[in-house]
C-alpha cells in the first residue's frame, strides 16, 4: 500500500508538503470532533447549570476583590476561550461553569469549594480535563507560583 511505504507520498515521518498537510487536516479533524463532542455535550449538561447561571457569575464575569482574573483570548460565534490567571493568593470567586475543555498553561496548588466541600487540588502544567458543567464554585491560589488555565466553551451552552 502507498500509504503506507516508507519515504511513500504519504509518509508522515517526512517535511515533505503532502505529509505537512496531512498533520493539518489530523488537526482540523481533532478540532471538529472537539467542538462536535462539545455541541452534543451541551443539551445533556444539568438543569442546575441553568439554574445557576441566572445567579452566578460566568468564569469571565466572576473575579478577586474587583479584579478580573479570567481575559477573553478568542471567541467566535461558536466558542470563546479564556485565559485565567491566579498568582499566590488570588482566588476566583463564586461562579458557575457551562460544558467547557481546560488546560493547564501553568501548575500550582489550589483550594477548590464548591458543593462537596472544600479540597486541596494540585493542578500540574500539560494536564487537561472536560467537564459537563458546575454548579458552582469557587477557588484560591494557596501555592507559591503563579497558576494559569484555559478554558474553552461552546456557544450556546445552558447559562449563557
Amino acid at each position: 500500500m502507498f500509504w503506507r511505504r516508507e519515504g511513500g507520498p504519504l509518509d508522515f515521518k517526512t517535511n515533505s508538503p503532502m505529509a505537512w498537510l496531512q498533520r493539518i487536516i489530523a488537526v482540523v479533524v481533532v478540532a471538529a470532533v472537539i467542538a462536535v463532542m462539545f455541541r452534543l455535550a451541551a443539551p445533556q449538561a444539568s438543569a442546575e447549570v441553568a439554574a445557576a447561571s441566572d445567579e452566578l457569575p460566568d468564569p469571565l464575569k466572576a473575579g478577586w476583590q474587583d479584579e478580573q482574573v479570567c481575559a477573553l483570548l478568542q471567541e467566535t460565534d461558536d466558542v470563546r476561550a479564556l485565559r485565567c490567571t491566579f498568582a499566590p493568593g488570588v482566588g476566583h470567586e463564586r461562579h458557575f461553569h457551562a460544558p467547557h475543555f481546560g488546560y493547564i498553561l501553568e501548575g500550582g496548588t489550589m483550594q477548590i469549594t464548591d458543593v462537596s466541600g472544600t479540597r486541596e487540588q494540585e493542578t500540574p502544567a500539560g494536564a487537561t480535563w472536560v467537564s459537563d458543567g458546575v454548579d458552582w464554585h469557587e477557588a484560591l491560589n494557596i501555592g507559591d507560583t503563579t497558576t494559569v488555565y484555559i478554558i474553552v466553551e461552546p456557544k450556546g451552552a445552558p447559562g449563557e
